[in-house]
């Protein structure tokens, strides 16, 4: 089949989600055969209901999708059901094929191998339940690839990979002759196989499609918006101009009242001409972590930790004292208990490690587990304040998720139905609230948009308390005071 052949096309395509809620309006876009595309837009913009779209769980207002008949689909989730964490592996991966497959076990070995899943011992009796979160990410991940469909979605893959993960991904999605549609933050990963990417306007709701890697497109729209801004303000000076003109004439009357007529309908027809500049390349504001008041001395003292050793637990000796200003970052491969340990440490479970007990503990979990998906916005951060303060700062609650970008309607609306990306900054806003002693992070950068990033972490290396930091992003660790690292592989 010819290589150039459109094997997804949107046709004026609408969709809402409930009443009036729209989150694309009459989009265009196709994506050849063989093409590796990234889909790019602001959190909330919309990216995975596309995917959901071309799988046909969500269907459109209005409008047409075409794809292209006999094409295999498969798309790479976020999240394993409940009902499947207690089957096998061998167990699992059946459940991804229509038919029955009879070497199934050669083919399981061969997709754990390219995300970096494949141990020493036979895992296809192992209980999925039993790997740890990242492991089951690279489960979900495996389980995509191992259908090879014609159309490959994967919605944040990188996220849980730790280097070695993202490498064998990024060698599979190079090599692999299909189509291939990705949403991610990373921009490294993105830049090494994409070669187009749809753009998702959150205000205009518009997709807009240009050729290029991740940088190449981020590039052409920082020039483009720089253009456009260098234009209106143009533009605003010579409409300032004319209706000045225009008042100047009017007040002298008789004929020049025509004239300042003419010269108000040309400000009118120069403000015609400024360009909508792009609202949604917004960042969140810069923002200060506040530390908890009235604390000294040792924050935390590690003596002892567990980690995950052939699926054991083991103790390690350690000799590590945080004190207010003494950032901590936590490292080694998935699998070896980084988030347990970070979930002990939290709840103060984990024998070896002694939090002051009047220090206050702010967790950002990547799961976004310490959030009530049943709460609005507003009721979970009045929750915090109340908490905190004894009573509920209006103003502050505002102005805080302003600057995470969460205003209007969305501070009224429940937690479980933002996306991935804005739950990840109502978790910040909830951290600058609670004013913490010590600061525990699991993954804060997944689901994050990259213009975000600095900004995070500038507050994340100026706060002046006690941290503790797992990443698997080396360029925004590389922007963060690191002051101590715990290497749980060694």
């Amino acid at each position: 089949m010819a290589n150039n052949e459109i094997v997804i096309r949107f046709e004026k395509v609408s969709f809402e989600y409930g009443y009036n809620k729209p989150i694309l309006d009459a989009v265009d876009f196709s994506v050849r055969r063989g093409m590796k595309v990234t889909i790019m837009g602001q959190n909330g913009a919309g990216k995975s209901t596309i995917f959901s779209l071309i799988t046909g769980i969500q269907h459109p207002e209005d409008g047409v999708i075409n794809i292209t008949q006999r094409n295999t689909i498969a798309l790479g989730r976020q999240v394993i059901s409940r009902d499947e964490l207690d089957l096998t592996v061998r167990e699992f991966f059946a459940k991804c094929f229509k038919e029955k497959i009879y070497d199934i076990d050669p083919r399981i070995d061969d997709v754990l191998e390219v995300v970096n899943l494949k141990g020493h011992e036979k895992v296809h009796e192992r209980i999925v339940r039993s790997f740890s979160g990242g492991q089951q990410a690279r489960l979900l991940l495996a389980s995509a690839l191992i259908q090879e469909p014609d159309i490959l979605l994967l919605d944040e893959p990188t996220n849980n990979l730790d280097k070695a993960g993202i490498a064998h991904l990024t060698d599979f999605l190079v090599k692999y002759k299909k189509t291939v549609i990705v949403i991610s933050h990373d921009a490294d990963f993105l830049n090494r196989f994409t070669d187009a990417v749809l753009y998702l306007d959150v205000y205009t709701k518009k997709i807009e499609q240009y050729v290029g890697n991740y940088t190449d497109v981020r590039d052409q729209i920082t020039t483009r918006m720089e253009r456009e801004n260098r234009k209106n303000a143009l533009l605003s000076k010579e409409i300032i101009a004319k209706k000045e003109q225009a008042n100047a004439f009017a007040m002298k009357g008789g004929n020049l009242r025509l004239v300042a007529k003419r010269m108000r309908e040309l400000a009118e027809e120069l403000e015609e001409e400024k360009v909508d500049v792009r609202k949604e390349d917004k960042t969140i504001r810069p923002f200060v972590i506040p530390i908890q008041e009235d604390i000294n001395g040792d924050i935390v003292v590690l003596s002892s930790i567990s980690i995950y050793k052939n699926h054991k637990v083991k103790k390690i000796k350690v000799n590590l004292k945080l004190r207010k200003n003494k950032h901590l970052l936590l490292s080694g491969p998935n699998g070896i208990g980084k988030s347990t340990l970070l979930e002990l440490i939290s709840s103060r479970k984990e024998e070896g490690v002694v939090i002051s007990p009047d220090v206050r503990i702010g967790y950002y979990r990547q799961d976004f587990s310490t959030l009530d998906f049943n709460d609005t916005v507003y009721e979970s951060l009045a929750d915090t304040s109340r908490k905190v303060i004894g009573k509920v700062n209006e103003e502050a609650i505002r102005s805080t998720v302003a600057g995470f970008l969460i205003t209007g309607d969305m501070v009224y609306t429940k937690i479980g139905s933002l996306s991935e990306g804005q739950k990840g900054l109502v978790a910040f806003a909830k951290l600058v609230l609670t004013r913490p002693g010590l600061l525990i992070l699991d993954e804060p950068t997944n689901h994050i948009n990259f213009r975000h990033l600095p900004v995070i972490a500038k507050a994340l290396s100026d706060y002046k308390g006690a941290m503790i930091l797992v990443s698997h992003t080396p360029e925004f660790v590389e922007q963060i005071r690191i002051d101590e690292i715990l290497d749980l592989d060694k």
